[in-house]
């Protein structure tokens, strides 16, 4: 079977939470679950640093504004991390031309991430944290279960993947006017954070 649905799916993840995907899939595969996960994963020192800093975008992620700001220094990093996964996965399994792979992994978690961010900046709009808190943990959550699935049951993951993609799409749009007054508030929240403004602000 071929790797594309699987190379999917962890694209899509990526886009989420690319710390908990490599993390997943590497600890996946050095407690013996899965004997299709690339050993470069599963080297204790990317489970450690993997592991580390999903517990620091697991507190980042569940604060207002910080998230937003996680999330802009992740654009980069979240489809760079997608596309290097799948192109693992693919000189793992053969059937995917490895730079395939990675261009569908990067494209898929760079889509992803944006949809993300989008909607998170959207849930800042809202007064209270929990919102935050209750979004973050849901994300953590599918994340989670659509890698185990999708490590057994990569067809179905896929699908469940790209229904959630389009999902999301479709309410990006549907709330953007959400999203651009969250964008003007985070830019002011950034603003009033640069290094010298609140001695400026003193003097004034």
């Amino acid at each position: 079977m071929s790797v594309l649905p699987l190379v999917f799916t962890s694209g899509w993840a990526s886009g989420i939470n690319a710390y908990a995907v490599v993390f997943l899939l590497g600890l996946m595969g050095a407690t013996g679950l899965s004997d299709d996960i690339p050993p470069a994963l599963e080297r204790p020192d990317v489970l450690i640093v993997a592991g580390v800093l999903f517990l620091c975008e697991a507190v980042a992620d569940k604060i207002p504004y910080v998230d937003s700001t996680w999330d802009a220094v992740h654009t980069a990093i979240r489809p760079v991390a997608g596309g290097v996964v799948a192109a693992l996965l693919a000189g793992q399994d053969g059937s995917l031309p490895q730079l395939a792979a990675g261009a569908v992994g990067a494209t898929t978690a760079l889509v992803s991430h944006l949809v993300k961010a989008g909607l998170r900046l959207g849930v800042n709009t809202s007064p209270e944290p929990a919102s935050n808190i209750v979004i973050s943990l849901a994300e953590d959550a599918g994340v989670a279960s659509i890698i185990a699935f999708a490590v057994f049951h990569p067809v179905a993951a896929a699908s469940i993947a790209a229904a959630l993609l389009v999902v999301g799409i479709a309410l990006v749009f549907f709330v953007q006017s959400r999203i651009r007054r969250a964008w003007q508030r985070w830019r002011a929240w950034r603003e009033r954070r640069r290094p010298g403004r609140g001695v400026v602000g003193g003097w004034g």
